[in-house]
């Protein structure tokens, strides 16, 4: 297949913004107590949340939630209000991170997947260009500890193997502790004999940890001690939270942070579940069964764990603040996927792309101060960080990656894009409409969003206007079509970091932590069947 679509932006145009990026911050910020190799080099920070609608922070016009750290980040950058994931999903979203490659390229198409060999993670061309390089928190790969180009891993892993392999539950285990919450909810063995308080909450239940111990806190913690060790060689650190993804546990402090019945519920939510979206998939949790009362009590604590997230944003920015290096890095918040939280009364993700699940918050502040304290309406895919941060680090941008540089606006995209289930869904997305194709189910889907914006009326199914359907499904066919390798990437062997504490999936330490997590689990729920 020929691919006619390009962005707008040259690589050429990458290189020239890189350049003159460095003299700018270099100017901008000579002040700064930085050596000469970082101010034309850029330290680098990106925070990923997991989950995270981008209607929740109050930069986006939430009046609910309190997020003002991330809204003060927001005025010192630019906050992209039509950000999009390339694929709802955790693993896939976050290879495409670190790669500037849409899944249908990298082909990690499930939480189970491998990035392949021959793909340039950015992680890998700034640790080339001499940049330390480091990841705290969810990373969610096959191996768990793989080589992207990290020089250190300390992780914090949720869902699969990686729980086994992470420093986190090593840690919880040295400690004594265990995340009930979270075993329940992401493990099949304890899930099937879960709480009867998990299944009528969908999940949002205070965490049982000290909050010093819950995963928030913990990458928090980490990530400081990591800036706390820079030196004057250039910097990246990315730092990426397993929350506000489900269950909805925050700690004990945090839980009642928001009154449920104050709490204005987000557009899109219906009374009843769409016929269409039940046939695809009835949910994590029985959609059917949730109740605007059930909604407003997980959006309490969704918004909790969003808040507890805030104050680590801004424990980090404090942190490069004391070391005079804030004005001079990049700072990119960002989430890998959204969350339905209620719109078509859904919940979590794995139905139809509608734009809760698909959209993301984004945040970028760039050292050039370049458009601080600016919204932008362009559409932005998150295929698009990689390009922009190894542009801010005058590094060359390898010639695959199809993003573009975020600090060059205008991004003069007319279609954004989004893949799900395996390549088999498909959104196809203008600023006035929307177009969803699924080829196992063949079904199609057409919303006009000025006048639809929640995605409710499927003119497809009635006299779909031929000249926007023409045109969306030419811009798809232009893309990708249907011609591609649908086979996740998968090698458990793949290279791992070299450091200490990388464990390898076969190295026997799995067995031991299962056990102690298993046998603190059934101690947990015999005493929970006891006390019923």
């Amino acid at each position: 297949m020929t691919t006619r679509f390009r962005d707008t932006i040259t690589r050429r145009d990458f290189l020239g913004t890189a350049a003159a990026a460095s003299v700018a911050s270099s100017a901008l910020f000579s002040d700064d107590p930085v050596s000469a190799a970082s101010a034309n080099h850029p330290d680098v920070l990106l925070i990923i949340t997991d989950q995270q609608r981008a209607e929740c922070l109050g930069v986006a016009g939430n009046s609910d939630i309190r997020t003002p750290n991330i809204d003060a980040l927001a005025k010192d950058g630019v906050h992209f209000n039509e950000c999009f994931c390339p694929y709802p999903v955790c693993t896939p979203s976050r290879y495409s991170i670190v790669s500037g490659l849409y899944p249908h390229q990298h082909r990690a198409w499930s939480n189970h997947s491998t990035l392949r060999p021959d793909i340039e993670a950015f992680p890998a061309i700034l640790r080339d260009a001499g940049y330390s390089t480091t990841a705290v928190g969810k990373m969610h790969y096959t191996p768990t500890y793989q080589d992207v180009g990290f020089d250190e891993m300390i992780l914090s892993e949720q869902n699969g193997a990686g729980r086994w392999d992470d420093d986190y539950h090593r840690e919880l285990q040295a400690e004594g502790l265990f995340n009930w919450n979270d075993l329940e909810d992401q493990q099949r063995q304890y899930r099937q004999h879960a709480r009867e308080e998990y299944w009528s909450t969908f999940g949002a239940i205070p965490s049982n940890l000290p909050k010093a111990y819950h995963s928030t806190e913990w990458i928090g913690d980490r990530a400081l001690d990591a800036i706390d060790d820079w030196d004057d060689d250039p910097h990246l650190l990315t730092v990426s939270f397993v929350k506000p993804h489900h269950p909805f546990d925050p700690p004990a402090d945090y839980a009642d942070a928001y009154n449920p019945d104050k709490l204005e519920v987000l557009p899109g939510w219906t009374n009843d579940c769409y016929q269409h979206d039940l046939e695809l998939n009835r949910g994590y949790f029985p959609n059917e069964q949730l109740t605007e009362p059930a909604l407003r009590h997980v959006m309490a604590l969704y918004y909790a764990g969003i808040e507890h997230i805030d104050v680590q944003v801004g424990r980090l920015v404090s942190a490069l603040r004391r070391k005079g290096r804030y004005n001079s890095t990049l700072i990119v918040f960002t989430s890998d996927h959204g969350e339905y939280l209620g719109h078509h009364h859904l919940l979590l993700k794995g139905n139809y792309m509608y734009d809760p699940v698909t959209r993301v918050p984004l945040v970028v502040k760039h050292p050039s101060n370049k458009d601080a304290g600016t919204k932008s309406d362009a559409f932005v895919n998150l295929v698009d960080l990689a390009p922009t941060i190894l542009a801010a680090a005058g590094t060359a941008v390898p010639g695959e990656m199809p993003g573009v540089n975020l600090a060059t606006p205008p991004v003069e995209r007319e279609t954004v894009f989004s893949e799900g289930h395996r390549g088999d869904q498909v959104m196809v997305r203008t600023h006035s409409h929307k177009l969803l194709l699924h080829r196992g189910k063949n079904t199609t889907q057409l919303y006009d969003l000025e006048r639809d914006p929640q995605e409710l009326n499927n003119l497809a199914t009635e006299n779909p206007d031929q000249e926007v359907l023409k045109s969306l499904t030419d811009s798809f066919e232009d893309w990708r079509g249907w011609e591609f390798n649908n086979e996740p990437y998968v090698d458990e062997e793949a290279p791992i970091i070299d450091s200490a504490n990388a464990r390898n999936y076969d190295d026997g330490h799995r067995e031991s932590i299962q056990t102690y997590f298993g046998n603190q689990m059934k101690e947990a729920q015999s005493g929970a069947e006891a006390s019923a």
